[in-house]
């Protein structure tokens, strides 16, 4: 990961908010001189003062295996990302790059037992559900059958974090005006890039403060 000034956020918590907001990570491992990567909707909690990530993941599969073998996780938490043309700057006679926002977490694994699977589900069931208890697919609506299959082919787990590393990279390096015709041009876009955009105009003041 880039580890340069002008693309880092001073604020811890708009870097763990940034996590918040994008939960769909790549969780990623390595045992035996294989890694396995997998994508999977986290949720995220704070207990006595410790970072954990809280998922579950099927069984018996390539991330099972590994994790099994060697705790150590790193999970990549990224937002919307757009290609930004130098053709933009003031000065186009430069390489063009591209805008994104990226955390690394990183910890050590530990898988739960079946009543902690329970508590695991109930909370990332109420969590994505908006907290609606009446929703059919929270996981205590959800038919006994079908609940004692569901967890016979998952296991849950948890991480405790013990880093996070950041690069939220807007073109803060860039001067105010080519920075204002970036945002302007990926508006234009739409999709992604228009989703950098309103990012780097939420950013402006704090790249800009005067």
């Amino acid at each position: 990961m880039y580890s340069l000034p002008h693309f880092k956020e001073p604020d811890p918590q708009v870097v763990i908010e940034f996590m918040k907001q994008h939960p769909f990570a790549m969780l990623i491992g390595n045992a035996d001189g294989r890694s396995a990567a997998t994508q999977i909707p986290l949720l995220f909690e704070e207990r006595e003062g410790k970072m954990i990530l809280l998922g579950h993941m099927m069984r018996k599969q390539d991330h099972h295996k590994v994790f099994e073998k060697n705790p150590d996780a790193l999970v990549v938490f990224i937002g919307p990302h757009t290609y930004v043309s130098a053709t933009w700057y003031n000065d186009p006679h430069q390489a063009s790059t591209w805008n994104y926002m990226s955390v690394h977490a990183r910890g050590t694994l530990s898988f739960l037992d079946e009543k902690e699977l329970e508590d695991a589900l109930r909370k990332l069931s109420l969590h994505y559900e908006n907290n609606d208890q009446q929703s059919a697919t929270v996981f205590d609506n959800l038919p006994h059958e079908y609940r004692s299959s569901l967890m016979k082919a998952i296991v849950a787990f948890e991480i405790e974090v013990s880093s996070v590393e950041h690069v939220f990279k807007m073109s803060q390096n860039r001067d105010e005006e080519s920075y204002q015709h970036i945002t302007e041009k990926l508006k234009a876009e739409g999709g992604d890039a228009a989703a950098v955009a309103e990012m780097m105009e939420e950013r402006k003041s704090k790249v800009f403060p005067s």
